[in-house]
């Protein structure tokens, strides 16, 4: 059921947009980096930008699927295995891989946001929404991401942009 076309994750106010066309279709809280926003390997900041959705991962997988190195572990996220790993970057439920695609500024050589692994992912429910907080990715509600994956095909444009959007933001979804 992809019917989305282009997303639009905006910093400012850590919110991500789904469009068809012109039309606003969805509206979603985000938490982008802790560091702000850069694209150099290693800085731990979430790249600026025209991307592509590169890879979708996870389809099939129960809410909550703790991944890392891409793999499902086979593990659900909850209390107890958070408590086991105080301090882990939780990757959940699915992701939505990006790759830059402007050279010399978020593709290729030190920039480059996929070999930096810069995801859309699922986070632990407890992590708040709408704060800077991640190690450079896009991090959503569980539910969200599972809302959203099926609607985003590979190769969906992706614009990372720090302006707010104050006309989304109130604009009614349709």
């Amino acid at each position: 059921m992809t019917d989305l076309d282009f997303l639009h994750v905006s910093i400012a106010d850590q919110m991500l947009y789904g469009f068809t066309g012109s039309r606003l279709r969805l509206r979603l809280p985000v938490s982008t980096a802790l560091n702000g926003v850069g694209e150099r390997n290693g800085s731990g900041c979430t790249p600026r930008g025209r991307h592509r959705v590169r890879a979708r991962i996870g389809e099939g997988l129960p809410l909550g699927a703790v991944l890392r190195g891409r793999r499902w572990t086979g593990e659900i996220w909850n209390a107890d295995i958070h408590d086991q790993f105080p301090g882990r970057d939780w990757i959940l439920t699915r992701i939505l891989w990006l790759s830059g695609c402007e050279p010399g500024y978020n593709r290729m050589g030190s920039v480059d946001t996929f070999r930096r692994y810069i995801y859309m992912h699922g986070t632990p429910d407890s992590e708040p929404m709408g704060i800077p907080r991640s190690h450079g990715c896009i991090r959503m509600r569980n539910a969200d991401l599972l809302d959203l994956f099926p609607r985003v095909p590979a190769g969906c444009a992706v614009q990372i942009g720090e302006a707010a959007c104050p006309e989304w933001s109130s604009a009614t979804i349709n």
